[in-house]
C-alpha cells in the first residue's frame, strides 16, 4: 500500500526491547496498560516499562513480536478474557496486501486496542471491517486514518484448560439459547398470522 508522508504521520516509530546480545524480546501489553498504549501519550519510555520475555520457538526470533491481554468476551469461544495473544508486527506498507480476511489481529487505533477478525477493504474504501466471534457484538469498520498498529495473532497463551465437559456444556447452552430464539420467532409468526387473518376477514366483510 502506497502511503504519502502525510499519512505516515499517523503511524508511530515502533519501540523494541533487546537483550545485551541484541536478541529482540517480546513486549507484553497487559490490559490496564492498553488504554495508555493506544493513546497519544505512548512513548518509548512507556514501552520500555512494560514486561518482556522470550519464547523458545524460532519463529518468535524473527521479526518483532508483542503480546496483549485479551479484553472482554467479544472473541469467545475462540479467545477468552484472561488469555494472552502473541502477535507479529505487520508493517503499514504491507497492510493492503498482507492483511488476510477472517484472520485474527490485534488492532491499535488512536484510542483503543481490540482483538478481532478482519475483512480487508483498505484497497477499495480505506477501511478495515472488524468482526467478533461472539455473535452478540456487531461488526463495524475502522477507517485507515484511525489505524496506528496492526499485529497478526500467531499464538494464544491461556490459563484455562478446556475439558470435554466444558465444551459440551457450552454447546448445550448455545443450543438452548438457539431453541429459545426459534420458539420466540415462532410465536411472533403465529401472532402475525392471526393479525393478517383478522385484517383480511375485515376487508372481506367490508
Amino acid at each position: 500500500m502506497f502511503m504519502t508522508e502525510e499519512s505516515n504521520q499517523n503511524f508511530r516509530v515502533l519501540t523494541t526491547i533487546t537483550t545485551p546480545d541484541a536478541d529482540e524480546l517480546i513486549v507484553h501489553v497487559p490490559l490496564p496498560a492498553q488504554s495508555v498504549y493506544a493513546g497519544e501519550l505512548s512513548d518509548p519510555s512507556f514501552v520500555e516499562s512494560l514486561p518482556t520475555y522470550s519464547l523458545p520457538d524460532y519463529k518468535y526470533k524473527v521479526g518483532t513480536h508483542r503480546s496483549f491481554d485479551v479484553p472482554g468476551n467479544s472473541m469467545e469461544p475462540t479467545l477468552f478474557e484472561g488469555d494472552k495473544v502473541v502477535c507479529a508486527f505487520l508493517e503499514p506498507t504491507l497492510w493492503e496486501s498482507g492483511i488476510k480476511d477472517n484472520y485474527a489481529y490485534v488492532i491499535v487505533t488512536r484510542s483503543d486496542v481490540v482483538v478481532k477478525r478482519v475483512r480487508n477493504y483498505l484497497g477499495s474504501s480505506k477501511e478495515l471491517e472488524v468482526i467478533s466471534d461472539n455473535s452478540f457484538y456487531e461488526t463495524y469498520r475502522i477507517p485507515l486514518a484511525d489505524l496506528r498498529e496492526i499485529w497478526y495473532v500467531r499464538a494464544r497463551i491461556t490459563p484455562f484448560l478446556p475439558s470435554p465437559q466444558n465444551i459440551q456444556r457450552y454447546v448445550h447452552q448455545e443450543m438452548v439459547e438457539l431453541k429459545a430464539t426459534i420458539a420466540q420467532q415462532g410465536k411472533l409468526i403465529d401472532r402475525l398470522g392471526v393479525s393478517v387473518e383478522k385484517a383480511l376477514s375485515g376487508q372481506n366483510r367490508g
